[in-house]
């Protein structure tokens, strides 16, 4: 892996060796599609990094949207992460238990409400297990932290920002989802949507930016993954995908790719494969 960087990404061993310093701050951000039937916080609660808290994309959203964990206010977020023990100065490490999966969306969530020093942990717990660290059941117990968010608009997209860029072109919007979903050849795993793609968008699975062990590949390689894609570097890019999870996991690399102007749309295709279908296309973009 490249370096460890506090605002992208991690190393196991690099998180191992700060384990018991008391500005670190560790989060399981473990959260799974319905058809993956798999339990977050379930695993959570019998086996973690040691340290760890849970953070729960689905409660600490927006519960009045009728979209799933769309990104909360800033109060409830603020109030949750204080009583997690953070405060600005900490550091953040988020990982979950695919590898890299959820954790990127907790990663954006925060540099949403304007937190940098947060990183994801490469190849999350598998990694972490597959290296012999140590894993526990012990619940944390932190004291109150002192966050004070400073929310970053130009960071998330709606449905109409969205429209215009597909439209007009001002932006690239690249999706996550597998191609066949992209395509509309595979049902969405939400019911009540229809299949296809945002018109002009661009497919980019998100897992062709990682390695076979769910760690992210380097710099380079990823890039030419993008350049594959039809993905202008230079360009502005809106991430989107089913339900602005994996959507962060583009978002990500393009940040460690140093790109300067990259949005998510936070509704994404949970958004817009419920619109009339004469917004979306199918077969190849």
């Amino acid at each position: 892996m490249p370096h460890s960087d506090r605002e992208t990404l991690v190393s196991s061993s690099w998180l191992a060796d700060r384990l018991e310093k008391p500005d670190i701050h560790i989060l399981d951000a473990s959260w799974y599609l319905p058809n993956m039937n798999r339990d977050g916080q379930a695993e959570f609660g019998a086996q973690h990094i040691p340290g760890a808290q849970f953070f729960d994309i689905d409660e600490i959203a927006e519960l009045g949207s009728p979209l799933p964990h769309m990104a909360p206010p800033v109060e409830k977020f603020v109030s949750r992460v204080r009583a997690m023990g953070i405060g600005n100065r900490d550091q953040v490490v988020v990982y979950d238990g695919a590898g890299i999966f959820s954790a990127a969306r907790v990663w954006w969530l925060f540099r949403l409400m304007g937190k940098s020093n947060v990183a994801v942990l490469d190849g999350g717990l598998p990694k972490w297990q597959s290296e012999g660290h140590t894993i526990t059941s012990t619940p944390a117990e932190p004291a109150t932290g002192h966050l004070i968010a400073m929310h970053q608009a130009h960071m998330v997209r709606d449905a109409q920002q969205v429209g215009q860029a597909s439209e007009n072109g001002t932006a690239q919007i690249v999706d996550a989802r597998p191609l066949a979903r992209f395509r509309g050849e595979e049902p969405e795993p939400r019911a009540g949507l229809t299949a296809g793609h945002i018109p002009g968008s661009r497919s980019l699975f998100f897992k062709d930016l990682l390695n076979d062990d769910c760690t992210m590949k380097t710099n380079d390689a990823m890039r030419a993954v993008f350049t594959a894609a039809g993905v202008d570097l230079q360009k502005p890019v809106i991430t989107t995908c089913g339900s602005g999870v994996t959507a962060a996991v583009l978002s990500l690399a393009l940040e460690r790719l140093g790109h300067p102007d990259h949005s998510l749309y936070d509704g994404s295709w949970s958004e817009w494969g419920a619109f009339d279908t004469s917004q979306i296309a199918t077969g190849d973009a």
